[in-house]
């Protein structure tokens, strides 16, 4: 399992990288192509709407051809579609280039967390699914500073630089063997799991913090920028944020695993709510940088427990750990395809608090809809 993990670890390491690495770009590339907030949130938001399109594709995948090649390909296609972002001279390459990652993004998760599953012993799925969460996270600490190096080094080569990172990952899996599926899936399988309560709540609770993530992915940094940031310091306040979010998923997944579930999730929602509702007034960054470095971290607290939640309620319910994943991509992707595209278009129609407190009383809603059972 040791291999597996480091292997799932590779891959989602790289992906959230480039993911993530747009983050202290975005008001570059505001002003370089004169976006407005809605036009810096589609931008972001093209890589979860890939990860929507690929989710039933990248399940598809892996269960006919198998979860090492599908793995592979992705892989490919990441450094392929990020060697191409870095050197695009047009807002529609870069938007179609972002798309590309999302899909592959979706065909990566997929093969790689199956795998790991697979694998891992039920009674520590929490927190292995922890630890992978972790290592992903790790590699969106990663990516603002590589954002940021890219800001001052020139962002096609460091980008076509770090894509050789796929080519290590894509060797790695190779070398790995990978187990066969256990029963044999089929796309109808998703709406019986769909209409599971349980899964849907734990899909819920996939795509709540992406919404949160999404809005604060986009109005974040331009806040911080209008308050004298640069994309070196912005980016160090993600590095710091997302450090802290990498070392905390390993542990809440073996809470997880041993108090239960609901605690972590409540304790998310509260911490969400309360630090959603007090990004958009800080009027001094030295105000805004600690809030966001904690509403980073408590946006995530949830994922591993509710990623959990809805791999064991699938194996109960005799379906392929390809479409639990396949289902908790798919939660994932709206929730930051809306949060990035939604909450910047309804800020600029509005302001800011908007998204922001809007997000508070749905994490407040769903709190209470958690402690009732």
């Amino acid at each position: 399992m040791r291999r597996v993990l480091v292997l799932t670890g590779s891959i989602v390491f790289v992906d959230t990288l480039f993911f993530a690495a747009l983050t202290p770009l975005l008001p570059h590339y505001v002003d370089r192509f004169e976006l407005t907030k809605a036009g810096a949130g589609l931008l972001a938001a093209c890589y979860p709407l890939g990860v929507l399109a690929g989710g039933i594709p990248g399940g598809i995948a892996a269960t006919r051809w198998g979860v090492k090649p599908t793995a592979l390909a992705a892989l490919c296609l990441i450094a392929g579609a990020s060697a191409v972002f870095g050197f695009g001279d047009s807002i529609w390459v870069l938007d179609a280039a972002r798309f590309t990652q999302g899909v592959a993004s979706a065909f990566a998760w997929t093969a790689a967390l199956t795998w790991l599953i697979r694998v891992a012993p039920a009674a520590r799925r929490g927190e292995v699914i922890g630890s992978a969460l972790g290592v992903a996270i790790a590699g969106a600490l990663f990516g603002p500073a590589t954002g940021a190096l890219a800001a001052v080094a020139g962002i096609g080569p460091v980008f076509a630089a770090v894509a050789g990172l796929c080519v290590v990952a894509a060797l790695l899996a190779l070398r790995t063997p990978s187990p066969a599926a256990e029963v044999e899936p089929s796309p109808p399988r998703i709406g019986r799991m769909l209409r599971d309560r349980r899964i849907a709540g734990g899909l819920w609770l996939v795509a709540l913090p992406a919404l949160l993530f999404g809005t604060q992915s986009v109005l974040v940094p331009l806040h911080l920028n209008e308050l004298g940031l640069g994309a070196a310091a912005i980016g160090a306040v993600y590095v710091v944020a997302t450090g802290l979010e990498g070392l905390a998923a390993p542990l809440v997944g073996r809470i997880s695993d041993r108090r239960g579930r609901r605690l972590p999730i409540l304790v998310a929602l509260v911490g969400s709510a309360a630090l959603s509702a007090a990004l958009p007034w800080p009027e001094s960054a030295w105000v805004l940088v600690p809030l966001a470095v904690l509403a980073i971290l408590f946006f995530g607290l949830s994922w591993a427990p509710a990623m959990s939640l809805v791999s064991h309620q699938a194996e109960r319910r005799g379906a392929d750990q390809v479409w639990a994943v396949a289902l908790i991509n798919m939660a994932w992707a709206p929730g930051q395809a809306v949060g990035a595209l939604g909450g910047g278009g309804l800020a600029r129609l509005t302001s800011d608090w908007v998204p922001f407190v809007a997000l508070s009383g749905i994490c407040l809603a769903t709190f209470f809809a958690v402690r009732r059972g």
